[in-house]
């Protein structure tokens, strides 16, 4: 790849604003379209593309397979955390109303950002997961 230096200088560029864009779509997912799912696609994507640049080898030190692992639970324990805190506070399962008894729209709001950033969490550490296990196949 030490020969096509537009496409790695292009790309360098490119992905601070590919990583804004995700943040936004994963906050104001819950106000128009996007989300969790969505803005850990185009997350996961920039690690994607970097590897695809730069090497699978390079990328793998930027994302180690155990910070992966790591962020994939961490995403499921947010999602499922959010809804055993609405269990405690004495709503249902993931009853965003519990969240904030005084303001139920504020406890909606939380409960919807807390839910869909673990999401967006699990989604980006899988998809590279997948990628790189796609990408060192045939490896040794």
């Amino acid at each position: 790849m030490r020969k096509h230096l537009v496409l790695r200088v292009v790309s360098k560029l490119l992905m601070p604003f590919i990583l804004l864009f995700a943040l936004y779509v994963q906050f104001h997912g819950d106000f128009g379209p996007g989300g969790g799912f969505q803005a850990g696609v185009i997350f996961g994507s920039t690690f994607i593309l970097d590897a695809l640049v730069y090497g699978v080898e390079t990328a793998r030190r930027v994302a180690r397979d155990w910070v992966l692992r790591l962020f994939m639970i961490a995403g499921v324990l947010i999602y499922i955390g959010v809804g055993y805190v609405a269990l405690f506070l004495g709503g249902p399962f993931l009853d965003y109303n519990t969240l904030s008894p005084h303001d139920p729209v504020h406890g909606q709001h939380l409960g919807i950002l807390l839910v869909e950033l673990g999401v967006g969490i699990t989604v980006a550490a899988t998809m590279v997961t997948i990628f790189f296990a796609f990408a060192s196949r045939g490896r040794g």
